[in-house]
C-alpha cells in the first residue's frame, strides 16, 4: 500500500488514477478546487487546493501531509487550458496559466521532495503533455507550459541521479476527457482558430479514455526503475509522430502539424 498525493482528482485522468489507485489497496489524497466534486470513495481523502494561491498549496499539501505520515508518490495531474490566438492573451492569463501548469507544481515537487528526502525514497510523476513536443495550435500558453513542466523535469532527474527519488515526464497524447468544456476562449471570430479547435474536439472525442493512463499510472509506481519519460496514447500520437517529428525540420514539422490540424 502507497499514500498517494493526487492534484486535479475530481475529474478526467485525474479522477480516473484515483478510482484505479484506490481500487488496488493505496491511500489517495485527491485535490479539487471544490472538494464536492470529489466522489465519496473509501481511501480517497479530500483536499482542497487553489493552485493560483500559493498560501493554499503549501498549506493544505503539509496538512495532508500530518494526515498521511509521508507520500510515497506526488502525481502532478491539475492542469487547465486556453484557447485562441496567442497574441490576444493578457500578461496576467499567461501568468495565471503558468502558475496552474508550472509553478504550482513545481512547489508541490519541492515539498514533497524534502519529506521524501527523509524516508529515503519516493515518486514523483509529473503529467505534462504531448503538446511539449507536438504542439497545438491556438493552445500556445498550454503548449509552452506543458515544455516548462517537461524540461524541468528533465532538470530534477539529472540533479536526483544517485538517490532512492524517481522522476517520471507523463505525456498524454489526446486522451478523450471533458478538457475541451472547460477551457477558456477567446477571439471565436478567427476562422483558423475555429477549423483547427474543430479538429482538436474530433481527435479528442476519439481518443482512448482517462482509464488507459490511470492504468499505466498504476504499474508506474510499484516499477524500481521507472522510464524518466513516457507517453500514452493511441499508437500513432505516442509512437509515430512523435519519432516522425524527431527527425524532420523545422519547417516540414510546422506543415504537418498544420496540416494535420486543417489549417
Amino acid at each position: 500500500m502507497k499514500r498517494i498525493f493526487l492534484t486535479g482528482a475530481s475529474a478526467g485522468i485525474g479522477l480516473a488514477t484515483a478510482k484505479v489507485l484506490v481500487a488496488h489497496g493505496h491511500e489517495v489524497w485527491g485535490t479539487s478546487r471544490d472538494v464536492k466534486r470529489i466522489p465519496a470513495i473509501p481511501r480517497l481523502h479530500p483536499v482542497a487546493i487553489e493552485l493560483l494561491d500559493r498560501s493554499s498549496i503549501a498549506k493544505n499539501f503539509n496538512k495532508a501531509l500530518r494526515e498521511a505520515d509521508r507520500f510515497d508518490v506526488l502525481i502532478n495531474n491539475a492542469g487547465s487550458g486556453h484557447f485562441g490566438p496567442a497574441g490576444s492573451l493578457s500578461q496576467e492569463e499567461l501568468a495565471d496559466f503558468f502558475q496552474i501548469l508550472v509553478f504550482a507544481q513545481i512547489e508541490l515537487m519541492q515539498l514533497a521532495l524534502k519529506s521524501m528526502r527523509d524516508h529515503g525514497s519516493g515518486i514523483i510523476i509529473n503529467v505534462s503533455s504531448l503538446a511539449a513536443r507536438l504542439p497545438v495550435p491556438f493552445m500556445a500558453a498550454y503548449n509552452s507550459a506543458k515544455a516548462a513542466l517537461a524540461s524541468f523535469t528533465m532538470s530534477m532527474q539529472l540533479e536526483l541521479e544517485g538517490t532512492n527519488i524517481r522522476l517520471i515526464d507523463l505525456q498524454p497524447a489526446d486522451i478523450s476527457t471533458d478538457f475541451n468544456e472547460a477551457l477558456s476562449k477567446s477571439d471565436e471570430n478567427n476562422p483558423r482558430a475555429a477549423k483547427a479547435f474543430r479538429a482538436v474536439d474530433r481527435n479528442l472525442k476519439a481518443a482512448p479514455k482517462p482509464d488507459l493512463v490511470a492504468s499505466r499510472i498504476l504499474k508506474l509506481i510499484d516499477e524500481k526503475n521507472p522510464p524518466p519519460r513516457i507517453t500514452v496514447g493511441d499508437a500513432f500520437q505516442s509512437v509515430v509522430a512523435p519519432l516522425i517529428f524527431r527527425i524532420l525540420p523545422q519547417r516540414v514539422r510546422l506543415w504537418g502539424l498544420k496540416k494535420y490540424y486543417g489549417i
